[in-house]
């Protein structure tokens, strides 16, 4: 069997844990000690939370989309195939590091895609951005950590806290959506989705098509567009 291979290393924003890109042949692996964060062969789940996203948003014109964590580019080359040349989607990425990966050593994952003329890459927390200003975005998608029972970074935390909720909220256009990726289901964040106003909707998916793990993803809307 192919050994893995690490190629770089990065600690998190907050200096107390380490993020380690490693390859095997062509599989690439994100590690946060001995959890694995992501990994190039799963992928279903986060392309479903761009497809599912943008199904929803398919009538808006000229949308605006913040993606929260560019991961292995999941998301984003799914987004892009959904929307039109319209389209402006900003993508959060917390930790550096993770950016140059995207155009190094993954850079074939990526597939030039961070050169779409669509895309915008802000080395920034995604709370910053969802709290710049009310109405700006047509969908709001976190792919952030591993869901709201995050192990990366304790701000993240925030996000998923009703007053987190409430801002993406005020962040979104009438009609707009919030898709939120997470692990496994948390009954708490549910219900705290509802409590910030969204309509809900639960989708379980699989990290690999109809085969590996059961992800959970949230799409909640915020109202309808007049």
């Amino acid at each position: 069997m192919i050994p893995w291979v690490q190629l770089d290393s990065a600690r998190t924003p907050d200096g107390g844990q380490e993020l380690r890109l490693k390859r095997r042949g062509s599989e690439f692996s994100i590690m946060l000690g001995t959890n694995e964060l992501m990994n190039s062969r799963l992928s279903g789940s986060e392309e479903a939370l761009a497809k599912l996203s943008c199904q929803k948003i398919a009538s808006h014109r000229q949308p605006r989309i913040l993606i929260g964590g560019l991961g292995m580019g999941f998301t984003l080359r799914a987004a892009l195939a959904e929307l039109g040349n319209d389209a402006e989607i900003v993508v959060a990425e917390l930790v550096p590091a993770v950016v140059t990966w995207a155009r190094g050593p993954m850079s074939e994952l990526f597939a030039g895609c961070l050169d779409d003329p669509r895309v915008a890459i802000e080395e920034t927390d995604v709370g910053h951005l969802i709290r710049s200003g009310p109405t700006a975005w047509d969908a709001i998608l976190l792919d952030v950590d591993n869901g709201p029972e995050g192990i990366v970074h304790e701000s993240n935390d925030a996000l998923y806290s009703l007053a987190g909720l409430v801002a993406a909220r005020t962040a979104l256009k009438p009609g707009g959506v919030l898709a939120v990726w997470s692990q496994g289901s948390d009954s708490g964040f549910t219900r705290r989705l509802k409590q910030a106003g969204f309509a809900l909707e639960e989708v379980n998916t699989r990290a690999n098509g109809k085969r590996g793990a059961r992800h959970v993803i949230w799409i909640a809307t915020n109202g309808s567009r007049s």
